[in-house]
């Protein structure tokens, strides 16, 4: 619940950072064009995702017989979830992520070295994870959030070239101040935006440990990713950094207010914590 609230207030913020960009524009022309784009580039991304991506890691579709759908079926069922396309990714790298734009339209998918590294239990606590997604909409709530920093971005971009400040009540305002919000304002956004793709990882390992049973799978997992995925890293698109179960980029020092993933000491913590306030 705190998560989700935490959410829903970065949500509010994304979006009071765009109000005040408008503001300081002196108009919303240029700030409804930008959001234009955004909502166009974003709706595309919503709901042509799944196949993107999956073709982007040329990710391979298995069928009944084969044991991470036997496993995922069976975690659909519990979690009372529609059974969603499993997908296997040919790659050595350790990593999972969950796409589609709701849990009818929706896609699982793991790299052949996970479905190696883990033991099925862990890897149970993985793709419970990823159900957790699937059922939280998470591809919806991060495309909003998309969405809002895009447009924030976008406006910065458009007041840099056109000059902000100009024309009406922006004559007064500081040329320098004007200049410090092109700059900061796309920075804040990505942190913000970060900071809701980390909400949403501490709300899936949740759920994700409560559709599995148990924590430890998934603790004992993210432990091992932790360390495996830094050894062999997945060769990602940076843009699609998020989906994955553990960030394929280190996020360590000042470039960890930007990591789309909390600390993986933090989340079993978090998941072992789940388990002291049941006892």
């Amino acid at each position: 619940m705190a998560n989700g609230l935490k959410t829903v207030l970065l949500l509010g913020g994304l979006t009071g950072l765009l109000l005040f960009i408008g503001e300081m524009l002196g108009g919303a022309d240029g700030l409804i064009v930008a959001f234009g784009f955004a909502v166009v580039m974003n709706f595309v991304s919503y709901f042509f995702s799944d196949k993107i991506v999956l073709r982007m890691y040329r990710a391979q579709e298995v069928g009944p017989t084969h044991p991470l759908h036997q496993l995922t079926a069976r975690l659909a069922q519990r979690a009372g979830l529609p059974m969603p396309k499993v997908y296997v990714i040919p790659d050595p790298s350790p990593n999972a992520f969950a796409t589609g734009r709701n849990p009818e339209h929706a896609a699982v998918a793991a790299t052949e070295g996970i479905m190696q590294l883990l033991s099925e239990q862990e890897l149970a606590g993985v793709m419970a994870h990823e159900l957790a997604h699937v059922k939280h909409r998470d591809i919806l709530i991060s495309s909003i959030a998309a969405t809002i920093a895009a447009a924030i971005m976008m406006a910065s971009r458009m007041a840099m070239f056109a000059g902000a400040g100009r024309g009406g009540d922006n004559e007064d305002r500081n040329p320098m101040a004007a200049l410090a919000m092109m700059i900061l304002a796309p920075i804040a956004a990505m942190m913000i935006q970060a900071a809701i793709s980390r909400s949403r990882e501490f709300e899936a390992d949740s759920g994700g440990a409560n559709i599995a049973g148990s924590p430890h799978g998934l603790a004992d997992a993210l432990r091992k990713l932790d360390v495996a995925s830094k050894r062999m890293p997945l060769d990602a698109n940076p843009a699609t950094a998020h989906m994955f179960i553990v960030a394929p980029f280190s996020g360590g020092g000042m470039m960890g207010l930007f990591s789309t993933h909390p600390p993986t000491a933090a989340r079993v913590e978090a998941l072992l914590g789940l388990t002291r306030a049941s006892l």
